[in-house]
């Protein structure tokens, strides 16, 4: 897959980030992925940057607001997840267990309607509803997302909540070191994964894997250019090769050289 028109119900389409220090951000990630960033005024005082791969939107930046810096959140990498009809999505969402954190809103000159939840595990999500903006342009490119992956103390919990919103299925089968993995699907497409909390002391958080063409050579780049790595560049039979990193504002992503889009 390289170019995307559009997102079906239930597939997680667009990330972004919120950054403690913005301007690190733009250097680390457009010097990692090669983005280019388009500023985008959203506020007084407050700018979101669209990151550019061939001409199409990528993923999304901004500074972290002053009250949720000043209550020590860290910078983190927000997931959304498609839907058709986001009020109609809000509703489910409250009656699956989940706890709405910001209500529907029009985001400005029409790219589309959103809000944010938190499912019963307590995993933090964006819904997106697209107006002239579908999300990712790109998926399985190198800098682009690849994978989406929600980490939870408790699957068999969470998972029946994105069922119930997005209408997806899901289904669960051993997974080596791993022991089981989940993947949701969408019309029989593997969309998205969900598996144990694989670090203690985490909270439950949707990851985001960024293809990259060599992982290694990428975990390497990372590192000069400010990164931790939290696991060291490892190969899963049948997937590809992966690694998780932090960026130098400490948020988590992975990235990964896929044998095909599939599930880690």
């Amino acid at each position: 897959m390289a170019q995307v028109e559009s997102y079906k119900q239930g597939t997680p389409c667009w990330v972004d980030l919120s950054a403690t220090d913005i301007e690190a951000a733009k250097t680390f990630y457009s010097d990692l992925f090669g983005w280019e960033l388009d500023a985008m005024p959203v506020g007084p005082d407050l700018t979101y940057y669209m990151a550019r791969l061939q001409g199409r939107y990528v993923a999304g930046m901004m500074q972290q607001m002053p009250d949720m810096a000043a209550s020590g959140l860290p910078s983190y990498w927000a997931s959304y997840i498609a839907v058709d009809d986001a009020d109609e999505a809000a509703a489910r969402a409250n009656a699956a267990g989940g706890t709405l954190l910001f209500p529907v809103d029009e985001v400005p000159n029409g790219s589309g309607r959103m809000f944010f939840a938190s499912d019963p595990t307590g995993a933090q999500v964006g819904f997106w509803e697209a107006g002239s903006h579908i999300g990712s342009g790109l998926a399985d490119e190198p800098g682009a997302m690849i994978w989406s992956e929600l980490q939870t103390d408790d699957v068999s919990r969470a998972v029946p909540f994105y069922e119930a919103v997005t209408g997806c299925s899901s289904e669960t089968g051993p997974a080596g070191d791993l022991g089981e993995y989940t993947t949701l699907l969408v019309d029989g497409k593997t969309v998205a994964g969900a598996m144990k909390q694989p670090m203690e002391g985490v909270p439950p958080f949707w990851m985001t894997y960024f293809n990259v063409e060599d992982v290694d050579l990428a975990v390497a780049r990372a590192q000069e250019l400010g990164a931790q790595v939290h696991a060291p560049a490892f190969d899963v039979p049948g997937v590809g090769r992966l690694a998780v990193l932090a960026d130098p504002n400490g948020a988590a992503f992975s990235i990964m050289a896929g044998e095909g889009a599939g599930s880690p």
